[in-house]
């Protein structure tokens, strides 16, 4: 039912088209279903809760590709840090050994 306050008449919904037109009644004072819902009210409603649901899903993408992106280089730099490390330890052992080596020698020709 399509309800207008300028010629006080309740006219069935045009269905053909998603907003009743100019011809049958002015926007501004055709009410939906029951009487009390203004069909611009209802327009600019739905428009505003259709751009909220449209912003969080955007946020929630940007947020999801952001924390994806930041765990990716915090593992990156996990794995730099333990090759660093293993690099750093085989340098010891390298080291050591050499010492020894030297060690060796110098008993061997007594210095």
């Amino acid at each position: 039912c399509l309800w207008c306050y300028t010629n006080n008449t309740c006219i069935d919904y045009p269905v053909r088209s998603i907003l009743p037109p100019s011809s049958l009644c002015s926007l501004s004072n055709a009410r939906w279903g029951v009487c009390w819902i203004n069909f611009e009210a209802l327009i600019i409603a739905i428009a505003v809760v259709a751009g909220l649901i449209l912003v969080s899903i955007a946020v929630c993408c940007c947020y999801c590709c952001y924390c994806r992106r930041r765990s990716r280089r915090l593992d990156e730099e996990e794995q730099l840090a333990r090759k660093r490390e293993e690099r750093r330890l085989q340098s010891l052992q390298r080291k050591h050994e050499r010492k020894l080596k030297h060690d060796e020698i110098r008993k061997k020709y007594g210095m």
